[in-house]
């Protein structure tokens, strides 16, 4: 199995290109590498990673941010970095966010990161055919799991999420109960209309196998939103791979792995190869 976790290079790698999917100037991440992150998104856009060719693969990767900004290196360029150690190409999603100020002096509605999920979908369908990956951690996980449930020409084999809001944030299904709506409304519109993972809202049951990675006591994303989306999977007899471990904080990434979860990057290599051949 190749390396799970590669070192990071000591400058901040460049992507092999930049596709614009919507009209507005490039993106500028603010800070400094690696824990640069987007705070105001002026278009969507994918920052993409070549694995030496030939790719086995492609990855479509989501980081998080909780839908305000996005987490760029630890979330998205690092992971695509260890996805390229495995023979994929990365396309790392600079999306637009629910609530947030546009150009024309509105704000952008609760589903533009999913019209730019979709955006990016179109592009992958335009390239020569690899088998295709929906890879996100924290909110970029719900959006990953957003994406599996859509109806697009552009199929996956399989959704990778690790301590994801898929569900316990809508606001008929909170954990804890009694949790406030999350500002601005837009974003709680977002979690409203995609819980992923609740049978008696089917639109949001991925049909593909789906890998999760939690923390047994994250208090920012609490395990329900895995639990919840077991059962829903072995309700409807869809196959999950599930991975909850007791001493992983919230936003572990593949970073923060002094505890059991250290085996989580392994564990998802193994199972993106049994995926890819199935």
């Amino acid at each position: 199995m190749p390396n799970a976790t590669p070192a990071l290079p000591v400058e901040a790698p460049l992507p092999d290109r930049v596709i614009a999917l919507s009209d507005g100037a490039a993106n500028a991440p603010e800070g400094a590498w690696p824990d640069r992150i987007h705070k105001r998104i002026t278009r969507a856009e994918m920052s993409v990673f070549l694995a030496p060719a030939p790719a086995r693969a492609r990855a479509l990767v989501y980081g998080g941010g909780g839908y305000i900004h996005l987490v760029h290196d630890k979330e998205g360029v690092e992971v695509a970095l260890w996805l390229n150690a495995q023979g994929i190409d990365a396309y790392v999603l600079t999306h637009r966010m629910p609530g947030q100020a546009d150009a024309d002096g509105g704000v952008w509605p609760y589903d533009i990161a999913l019209t730019d999920g979709l955006k990016a979908l179109d592009y992958l369908a335009s390239l020569a055919p690899l088998p295709l990956l929906h890879v996100g951690l924290s909110s970029g996980g719900h959006l990953a799991g957003v994406m599996a449930c859509q109806d697009h020409s552009q199929k996956a084999k399989g959704a990778l999420i690790a301590y994801a809001p898929i569900n316990a944030n809508h606001r008929d299904y909170k954990a804890p109960a009694g949790k406030p709506d999350y500002p601005p409304a837009e974003k709680q519109a977002f979690y409203d209309a995609w819980p992923i993972g609740i049978t008696a809202e089917p639109h949001g049951i991925p049909r593909m196998p789906i890998f999760l990675a939690y923390a047994l006591h994250d208090q920012v994303v609490p395990v329900d939103h895995a639990l919840n989306l077991i059962k829903a999977m072995q309700q409807t007899g869809s196959e999950v791979d599930a991975h909850i471990f007791p001493q992983a904080p919230h936003g572990f990434a593949l970073r923060e792995l002094d505890g059991t979860h250290d085996q989580w990057p392994s564990l998802a290599a193994r199972w993106i190869d049994k995926v890819l051949v199935g």
